[in-house]
């Protein structure tokens, strides 16, 4: 079975940094593109970051680019988001995600959520002074 536990949000002033992680378990973690969204109050689910299974090549929503970062460790299954320079629009409940099918792909044109199923149970994110 399938199981992704976020940890790592919290409250943080407009500026601050956070770091997300991720365990992963029930699957071969290193061979499946992982994924990074959110969900704000009143607006849909959004697609934030992905990494390649591998070499684990990165990709990102413009809305972070240059302030999150996507990384993973595949020795300890874990995934990670380090956010700096945090919004107060950053403010979401944050989910990783495991990719349907193991490979790399490419997400240049940005991520789709449904190819992402399997998600974790999300971790609250909110940037207020």
């Amino acid at each position: 079975e399938v199981q992704l536990v976020e940890s790592g949000g919290g409250l943080v002033q407009p500026g601050g940094s956070l770091r997300l992680s991720c365990v992963a378990s029930g699957f071969t973690f290193g061979n499946y593109d992982m994924m990074w969204a959110r969900h704000a109050p009143g607006k849909g689910p959004e697609w934030v970051a992905s990494i390649n299974s591998g070499a684990g090549t990165t990709y990102y929503a413009d809305s972070v680019k240059h302030r999150f970062f996507i990384s993973r460790d595949n020795a300890k299954n874990t995934l990670y988001l380090e956010m700096e320079s945090l919004k107060p629009e950053d403010t979401a409940v944050y989910y990783c995600a495991k990719r349907d099918y193991d490979g790399s792909y490419y997400y240049e044109a940005g991520g789709k959520l449904a190819d992402f199923p399997s998600w974790g149970q999300g971790t609250q994110v909110t940037v207020s002074s």
